[in-house]
């Protein structure tokens, strides 16, 4: 898989372009509010700015994170309103939804089988957090051969899934309530949502909330401690306010999810495309071994690098499989 299989450069710089212009409409004015770090709460260090939000990251945990941080109320009217997410759920995801359904979801789905099945969890119903198009959700059912529910707040989106027979609870995670959701075990999932999310905190006690004891939470996140994201920093384009605001990482996502009460069985970094990123975005490159790396490295090289990122936990793309304890 290279990163222009899943996110075409056109089709995704044209989503930039639209954030850019949408921050200004949602979040020049307003009030922001100073935030320790969310993993551990230690104060952090300005990072960098980037189209008006501030980044900080956690001298402890290495966490960088948005701070000051605009209310919840304001990220709720730009996901349900504007024109960038209104592009993400109709323009963006129909045109790359034939490869992001061979590359992410059909393994995706099979890679939560197998984890389902390694904690007994194989007969749980499936809860998709942020299910977007609803692409997983198909492909999950297809392996499972059994319903997947989706929340999704986003009204495009929650319209699309709705469109292919999936079941919607069009809502933020925050907002559901039990009887919303299957009434027997069950598994939550949530895919590059973590990112997202105004208040990680927030959404874990919610979530811990409507889990019973031994249900599993499996989710993906961007990892701020990723080769890409640490080669490239302020220049970074995962680094999008205002959609991306947390950037764990292996050790602080451990440190979070303890102290919200879940029992951490595995986290990995299963990514793919750090080294593709770098060597689409060579100028934007300021760490000196990386610039030489991709300028020289054969592609049998390349690989063997992402390889070793992915098995020793340095890729930025992270995924987390814990449970509420019995």
């Amino acid at each position: 898989m290279n990163e222009a299989d899943i996110r075409p450069r056109a089709i995704f710089d044209e989503f930039l372009r639209l954030c850019a212009e949408d921050v200004q409409r949602y979040f020049a004015t307003g009030p922001r509010e100073e935030i320790p770090c969310p993993a551990c709460t230690a104060v952090g260090e300005p990072a960098f700015s980037k189209q008006g939000f501030q980044y900080v990251e956690c001298v402890v945990c290495r966490t960088l994170y948005v701070s000051p941080r605009p209310p919840a109320d304001a990220f709720s009217r730009y996901y349900t309103e504007s024109e960038s997410s209104r592009y993400w759920a109709t323009t963006f995801y129909a045109k790359t939804a034939a490869a992001r359904r061979k590359e992410l979801w059909k393994p995706k789905a099979l890679r939560v089988r197998d984890a389902m099945s390694r904690y007994g969890a194989s007969r749980h119903a499936v809860v998709d957090i942020g299910g977007g198009f609803g692409l997983f959700a198909e492909e999950m059912g297809a392996v499972i051969g059994d319903g997947v529910t989706v929340v999704e707040p986003a009204p495009h989106l929650a319209a699309a899934c709705r469109g292919r027979g999936i079941s919607v609870v069009e809502t933020f995670l925050e907002d559901v309530q039990s009887e919303d959701l299957p009434d027997r075990a069950r598994t939550f999932v949530s895919f590059e949502l973590f990112e997202h999310l105004h208040s990680p905190g927030r959404f874990l006690t919610c979530l811990y909330r409507l889990m019973r004891p031994g249900e599993l939470f499996l989710f993906t996140t961007l990892s701020g401690v990723g080769a890409d994201i640490r080669a490239m920093w302020a220049e970074s384009k995962a680094v999008s306010p205002p959609h991306h605001l947390n950037f764990f990482n292996p050790v602080s996502m451990t440190r979070l999810l303890g102290a919200n009460g879940f029992e951490v069985l595995e986290v990995s970094t299963p990514g793919r495309l750090d080294v593709d990123i770098m060597l689409n975005d060579q100028t934007r490159i300021h760490d000196r071994f990386w610039r030489v790396f991709v300028e020289q490295a054969t592609a049998a090289q390349r690989q063997m690098m992402q390889d070793l990122l992915a098995e020793a936990g340095f890729s930025s793309h992270m995924m987390t499989i814990c449970r509420r304890p019995e």
